[in-house]
């Protein structure tokens, strides 16, 4: 395909020349690139091949791919999330300057983020660049009880355009709706005021586009699009992946299949945003014989660009959010989209067979967010969650002594496990107190899972699964 022909082709007819048939609400454009033609999925990146959602409203290019800033480095070379050291500020303007010279335009933060410092490091890092290079999206995070007056929400509000350096925001949303249900929403923007609030702020240019990411009760998210013609959601940030997109229900009964979030978005023309397209990077550390499927059918193409092509598929995304700590990371995600080759349908539904096989070795459904820490009790639940998902999906999880590598995956489970957790933030110190369970936004039952996990552990050392 001639780049000009690329540059001019709507996203309808790029769908249908690649078999997926699907009606389009906006358009996907593909830049045309000054590299030379032949580059390759491992080759040199090339500057101008980003793809685009364009607005049918304003006719604005957002990149597809987004950057999610939860996940920035610290000078100890963790993520902020994770780790305790301060943020890297000159690896942060780093990351920032080659996701814009890629074409990247879309930087998602929050007030919440690297325990509080994203937005200040996030503004840091683009207050270098023209204004017009970037849009930013933040949120109003007033998860907390004592945030939910209207003084503190507008507090939190404020300050985000003071962190950020700027004078007006372009993607703001109400953080994590569904979290606590109906009464959670309530008090949180509506009871104080708020929502009417931010839809003043709209009105005023302040905001540009106002939305709202969900997690949790489906019924707070069925409510704010039944009330859609009052409230005009410019965008909805949803959880969406390919093992999401039927088996979200399996894997925590909260959740909500994305094939049903999706569709209700795409019912109201409402763009949608992607979050946790590779489901907390457990979609790029799958199972050794997951990858090998995976292998198989693309050997060139990464674990981690299946799951972005997927979502990059569907007509109505507007952009699908990455935490991208390393450069590796960033360098890695930007081939999936510099530019997106959608799905075909027979790769779809390679995508939706291969969901099914990975159903047969389920994992908790944690993704590190941290919203569940501290433990009043020292326990570093992500920890253990993670490690015990890392050894399901290498296959260290043990059914029994009759298992066929029972001693090669006990050692490995051990080991690992002492590795990774320190001895005295393990499992079998949950006293199961349930402080961390309200804040788990994917609804997992913790104490259950300590429980559980502790219990095999001891098996494991007592030699008695």
């Amino acid at each position: 395909m001639k780049s000009s022909e690329y540059k001019e082709m709507n996203r309808r007819s790029f769908f249908k020349k690649l078999g997926a048939g699907t009606m389009a609400s906006a358009v996907m454009v593909g830049c045309t690139s000054k590299e030379k033609a032949n580059v390759t999925a491992l080759g040199e990146i090339p500057t101008d091949r980003m793809t685009y959602w364009v607005s049918p409203k304003t006719g604005e290019k957002v990149s597809i791919l987004g950057y999610g800033c939860m996940r920035w480095p610290t000078v100890g070379g963790e993520s902020a999330r994770d780790g305790d050291d301060s943020i890297d500020q000159e690896a942060v303007n780093r990351l920032v300057d080659y996701a814009i010279a890629h074409g990247v335009n879309y930087f998602d933060t929050s007030p919440a983020y690297c325990k509080g410092l994203s937005e200040r490091a996030t503004g840091i890092a683009l207050k270098r660049h023209p204004r017009e290079k970037f849009f930013i999206a933040t949120k109003l995070s007033n998860f907390a009880p004592e945030t939910w007056s209207r003084e503190a929400s507008l507090e939190m509000y404020h300050n985000s355009f003071k962190e950020l350096q700027v004078d007006y925001i372009d993607y703001l949303l109400l953080h994590g709706i569904g979290m606590g249900g109906m009464e959670a929403f309530n008090g949180r923007y509506m009871d104080n005021g708020i929502l009417d609030f931010l839809l003043e702020e709209r009105e005023k240019g302040n905001i540009r586009n106002l939305g709202f990411s969900y997690h949790g009760d489906i019924q707070v998210f069925d409510y704010l699009l039944a009330n859609h013609d009052k409230y005009k959601w410019d965008f909805v940030q949803i959880q969406m992946n390919y093992l999401d997109w039927k088996h979200a229900k399996e894997l925590n009964a909260r959740n909500t299949n994305a094939e049903y979030l999706y569709d209700e978005l795409v019912k109201r023309n409402i763009p949608v945003v992607i979050m946790e397209p590779l489901l907390g990077g457990r979609l790029s550390k799958v199972h050794d014989h997951i990858v090998a499927r995976l292998k198989q059918r693309e050997p060139s193409r990464s674990v981690a660009s299946w799951a972005f092509r997927f979502v990059g598929t569907y007509p109505d995304v507007m952009v699908a959010l990455s935490g991208m700590t390393y450069m590796e990371h960033l360098q890695d995600n930007l081939r999936s989209f510099c530019p997106l080759q959608p799905l075909t349908e027979d790769e779809k539904q390679f995508l939706f067979d291969t969901a099914d096989l990975m159903m047969q070795y389920p994992t908790i459904p944690c993704n590190g967010c941290n919203y569940c820490m501290p433990c009043p009790y020292g326990v570093d639940i992500p920890g253990v969650l993670l490690h015990y998902n890392k050894c399901v999906n290498e296959g260290n999880v043990p059914e029994s002594q009759q298992a066929e590598n029972y001693k090669e995956a006990r050692r490995a489970f051990l080991i690992g496990y002492d590795r990774s957790v320190p001895r005295l933030r393990q499992a079998n110190h949950c006293i199961r107190c349930k402080e961390c369970v309200s804040h788990c936004p994917q609804g997992i039952s913790i104490p259950k899972e300590m429980r559980r996990i502790d219990s095999f552990v001891e098996h494991l050392k007592q030699g008695t699964l």
